[in-house]
């Protein structure tokens, strides 16, 4: 059964299903985490610069052993390649490109997402963090926000919510939500279920999310 995947499947099939809402020509950049292994699954064919807020264009796949530079990392400080033509610059060079909005899409991790398009995904209150990261300037800067997450989180709670809990890294800034169990689109403030996983049943999604969702009329089961 699908519902009993192993966490990396179910990552990959995120991933996956992520990898559809970059089209050729597009400047993307893959946030921290689950994020990063969209570039493990670009499609032949598709001409796609991959950004990272660090200083990079033009990031490849994940290295194999035998490929490993550990001079060469991405935001998340996680080993990468580099296309042919790939292009080194500073920090500040970088958000230059985020905050003139020359990046199509950024596909982002969440820790909770709300109805109005909200995002969560900086810091938990009470642990450890390195600070805000690059999020908060891509979630303003980047021309569509995609953010890929599990639809609950380990206690078996909704991370859809009807108001975000944590501190937020933008408000009304997503415009789609790719989880485990579900697609959902923010339109004029409300959530659109658009796809349902395969395994799962639209009233197991809309049972475990605490945001109200609107069914589309073009609603796809079993879609990935």
């Amino acid at each position: 059964m699908i519902k009993q995947l192993d966490k990396v499947s179910v990552r990959e099939r995120i991933a996956r299903r992520a990898e559809k809402e970059i089209e050729s020509g597009y400047y993307v950049n893959l946030g921290i985490g689950m994020p990063t292994m969209v570039a493990n699954y670009i499609q032949e064919g598709k001409q796609v610069v991959l950004q990272s807020e660090n200083g990079l264009l033009g990031i490849g796949k994940s290295p194999l052993e035998t490929e490993v530079d550990p001079d060469l990392i991405n935001a998340g400080k996680e080993t990468v390649t580099a296309q042919a033509g790939a292009s080194y610059f500073s920090n500040a060079e970088s958000f230059a490109m985020i905050r003139g909005e020359h990046l199509n899409l950024a596909i982002l991790g969440g820790m909770e997402v709300s109805e109005a398009g909200d995002l969560a995904n900086w810091m938990i209150p009470g642990k450890m963090i390195k600070g805000m990261g690059g999020a908060m300037d891509i979630v303003h800067g980047a021309k569509k926000i995609v953010v890929i997450m599990d639809h609950v989180n380990k206690h078996n709670e909704p991370k859809i919510l009807k108001k975000c809990s944590l501190p937020l890294t933008g408000e009304q800034v997503v415009n789609r939500i790719i989880t485990d169990r579900a697609v959902m689109d923010v339109e004029e403030n409300e959530l659109v279920l658009v796809e349902v996983a395969e395994g799962w049943t639209v009233e197991e999604v809309i049972a475990s999310t605490e945001a109200e969702l609107k069914i589309s009329d073009y609603l796809q089961t079993g879609a990935y």
